[in-house]
């Protein structure tokens, strides 16, 4: 090959050493949104990929889903531990949803809500099924808290040493929770607070989860915790 291909030694050497070279730390910090609000894939998109991780079984759901969502309101939740990836849930029918799963280590919530609405057949209207806690100046608590969501916002979102973009399957920031996906987008903190927290989920679980001033109430009528949330069908 000619010269004019093929730079000099020691600009090759040069280059090399340019080409590996690592880029510079991160600083550690806190990230702070205004208005936070997890932004998600199309469903179209990646649903083939996750028919295709659930056959090969790289799916990991501890339980099937029912396919209907419920809402969870708070003032403020703050936790030690955020790491956040897409992955999807199975319904028993075997349907496949995408989902953002939020995994925290230690979370504490003040003044909690949590509503499930459902249309009665027969023309019976609806009905909402409420639960509350930690409205009494000792918050709910959690540990190993697990949540799948396709729509989280608050109005304040505080983030410390956070890292977007790491590798699914690398996450650490929760020790001893579940990882995502090798190769899959994820985002990591040491620490997370939201304010005014609202959320609609297929699923939630938790090691433990310590309501104060536990309260359950079943009533007539659509009044979930927070306007706009979908109305489920209830299933004979």
């Amino acid at each position: 090959m000619s010269s004019d291909t093929n730079p000099p030694a020691g600009e090759r050497r040069h280059m090399l050493r340019r080409r590996h070279a690592k880029p510079a730390a991160s600083v550690p910090g806190r990230v702070r949104w205004r208005r936070f609000a997890i932004v998600f894939l199309p469903a179209a998109a990646i649903s083939a990929a996750l028919l295709t991780a659930t056959a090969n079984g790289a799916l990991a759901a501890s339980f099937s889903i029912s396919g209907q969502q419920g809402e969870t309101s708070a003032d403020s939740l703050t936790g030690t531990g955020f790491q956040q990836f897409g992955t999807a849930d199975v319904t028993h029918g075997g349907t496949i949803i995408p989902v953002a799963e939020s995994e925290i280590s230690s979370a504490q919530i003040t003044n909690l809500c949590q509503s499930l609405v459902e249309s009665l057949p027969l023309g019976l209207g609806d009905v909402t099924l409420t639960i509350r806690g930690g409205t009494g100046g000792t918050p709910v608590s959690a540990s190993s808290l697990i949540i799948d969501a396709n729509q989280l916002s608050g109005s304040t979102a505080t983030f410390g040493n956070i890292q977007e973009g790491i590798d699914a399957g690398s996450v650490s920031d929760a020790p001893g929770m579940p990882a995502g996906t090798a190769g899959n987008f994820a985002q990591q903190a040491t620490s997370i607070n939201i304010s005014n927290l609202q959320e609609i989920a297929y699923a939630t679980s938790a090691g433990t989860l310590t309501l104060p001033g536990f309260s359950l109430s079943l009533a007539a009528g659509d009044s979930p915790c927070f306007p706009g949330g979908p109305v489920n069908s209830f299933n004979l």
